[in-house]
């Protein structure tokens, strides 16, 4: 069965593995995940998009589904991942993707790392408006 990917755009195009491959794999550069484990993860996303028998699925659910299992796999590939998926713009997005990976609300306790995240976007922002 040919699976179609509705792109953002509206667009269809057939699901290319190597696509999907491609993707993970360069979010697990330099990780300790291995070539098997990122064709696990695409065999174990392909299963799930087959499962329920559509012939079409939108990107979303596909990166979701992908984002899914990199949050269990790696947590570095996964913010990646996601920064590219969910197209990050500022370093707000990527601090706001790590609280959701770490289960952290604006006002949960803050951990030493927060302190310096945090302290580099305000000189960051206090540089940006001089």
């Amino acid at each position: 069965m040919q699976l179609l990917v509705i792109k953002r755009s509206g667009s269809r195009e057939p699901y290319a593995r190597e696509k999907l491959r491609a993707g993970v794999s360069r979010a697990c550069s330099k990780t300790m995940v291995t070539a098997e484990q990122i064709d696990d993860l695409v065999d174990s996303v392909e299963t799930e998009l087959t499962a329920d028998g559509k012939r079409e699925v939108t990107a979303t659910n596909l990166g979701e589904i992908a984002l899914a299992k990199l949050r269990n796999l790696d947590q570095v590939a996964y913010v990646r991942f996601a920064s590219v998926y969910r197209q990050f713009r500022s370093i707000e997005d990527f601090v706001a993707e790590l609280h959701l990976l770490t289960g952290q609300s604006d006002s949960g306790t803050s951990s030493p790392a927060d302190d310096r995240v945090s302290a580099t976007i305000s000189s960051t922002s206090d540089s940006k408006s001089k």
